[in-house]
């Protein structure tokens, strides 16, 4: 498996009474995704979440975040989570809340 089940299962339980979410492999990991957006997510070593460029200098503030760069080009809007992030529950809460305050703007897919 090419991401931690673990952290998964993690981000999995917050989501759990979240309506309109959903999972799908993709890009070797796991994404969550609400109304068919594409939420957050776990990969090797990680994980990822879609906040939009307006949140994306909050989030940035936080322990364990990063830009996202999967090619060495920065994603606009997405950040990487560290796994140490992820497995600590008030930074993972706090990027999974801003996540779905940005991708629960968005129209349903």
């Amino acid at each position: 498996m090419a991401y931690d089940e673990g952290l998964a299962e993690l981000m999995r339980n917050d989501l759990v009474d979240v309506a309109g979410i959903s999972e799908k492999r993709m890009f070797g990991g796991l994404c969550f995704m609400l109304n068919g957006n594409m939420l957050c997510g776990v990969h090797k070593g990680g994980g990822m979440a879609r906040i939009g460029k307006e949140l994306e200098t909050k989030a940035l503030e936080m322990n364990g975040i990063d830009p996202l760069s999967f090619t060495g080009r920065k994603m606009g809007g997405m950040v990487d989570v560290t796994e140490d992030a992820i497995a600590d529950d008030e930074t993972r809460e706090k990027i999974i809340a801003l996540a779905i305050e940005f991708v629960g703007s968005l129209p349903p897919k």
